[in-house]
């Protein structure tokens, strides 16, 4: 099934025009329903102006001033969507921090699209790990959009990180239409005689079975890691040599209590992402 609903992360970044491009053609191409998502970066209980004595004016001036920022962000949003032709859009406003808005708004989307956090381009006005937020507390598919790439290669090749785990069964699952419409996708497998219980006797076959029913062209690498390079990296690494424009893989809390860091691997790639990764947790 094709995505019908996507929500976009609209906010002040410089980098949300191409954010913005790479989610209007992902609508098109699924003729989905596309959501720009604007958060005003404060918590609604400010809204009430009873939370500091006196303070009413500044944080009324405050809040003004938020809110401009995000109906220009939206406006920037609809102009867009309606030069990509988008048939179907709307814009939300969201009196919220970022990371709590958009992940109630992933319940009733089919996909999230929000950009990797930039260290040169803090934005005061939500956290930095906005996008590591979402996965853990919305339950669906989040495709990051790095801030490095102009997405040119997105739809060529995707690579599937595969370990056979429920993250990775779920990552690949919310990336169907997607990778449906990618020219070649590769499953790539690290080190998996370690794990021979969820591979199987030929560690990858079945998941490229199951691709391929789909209709989807796809090719097996089994690759092993060296003590002196990890998983991640040695993904990121693969991942440039093959010339891939989309990486698909599961996303791992370090915490079942607090779900507030994440494992090394994700984190890792999430920091140095070069192309947009869709990741499920």
């Amino acid at each position: 099934m094709p995505y019908r609903t996507i929500a976009v992360h609209v906010n002040a970044s410089r980098h949300t025009r191409e954010r913005i491009v790479l989610a209007a053609r992902i609508a098109v191409e699924n003729d989905a329903h596309l959501i720009g998502v604007a958060p005003t970066g404060v918590l609604p209980i400010l809204y009430s102006g009873g939370m500091v004595p006196g303070a009413a004016p500044v944080l009324d001036a405050c809040l003004t001033y938020m809110k401009e920022h995000a109906e220009k962000a939206l406006a920037d949003f609809e102009q867009i969507a309606d030069r990509n032709n988008v048939r179907s859009f709307e814009k939300r406003l969201i009196e919220d921090e970022a990371g709590e808005a958009l992940s109630l708004q992933a319940r009733y989307s089919d996909l999230v699209i929000v950009g990797q956090s930039d260290p040169a381009e803090p934005l005061s006005s939500e956290r930095s790990d906005v996008a590591e937020y979402v996965l853990l507390n919305s339950g669906r598919p989040i495709l990051v959009a790095p801030y490095v790439d102009d997405h040119s290669n997105f739809g060529s090749r995707a690579v599937i990180a595969w370990d056979g785990s429920l993250a990775a069964a779920r990552a690949v699952n919310g990336a169907l239409p997607l990778l449906r419409a990618t020219r070649q996708v590769q499953v790539v497998l690290f080190n998996p005689e370690i794990s021979l219980r969820a591979h199987g006797e030929e560690p990858g076959a079945d998941i490229a079975a199951y691709l391929v029913r789909h209709g989807i062209n796809v090719d097996v690498s089994r690759q092993k890691t060296t003590p002196d390079i990890d998983v991640a990296n040695a993904l990121l690494s693969h991942v440039a040599d093959y010339g891939a424009g989309l990486i698909v893989m599961g996303g791992y809390g370090r915490s079942r209590l607090s779900e507030i860091l994440l494992g090394g691997t994700t984190r890792t790639v999430l920091q140095s992402m070069t192309v947009p990764v869709l990741i499920s947790h």
